[in-house]
């Protein structure tokens, strides 16, 4: 295995994924804002899971996203 390699992809991956899942989530709450679906104090659970098949990795992590 190629350590840099590795850490390298990693980070690429991940930073995508949270970079991509900033941005979903910024348009979403920007969205239900201007139909007025919430009013911008809400706190909401959130949750992500982390799957890779040919490892047998199924993770999931939660946590909340606060508007205030």
């Amino acid at each position: 295995m190629d350590e840099e390699n590795f850490n390298m992809s990693m980070r690429k991956f991940l930073k995508m994924v949270g970079v991509s899942s900033q941005h979903e989530i910024e348009n979403a709450v920007k969205q239900a804002m201007a139909n007025k679906a919430i009013a911008g104090t809400e706190t909401f659970p959130a949750k992500v899971t982390l799957e890779i098949e040919g490892l047998q990795l199924n993770v999931t992590f939660d946590g909340n996203i606060q508007l205030q």
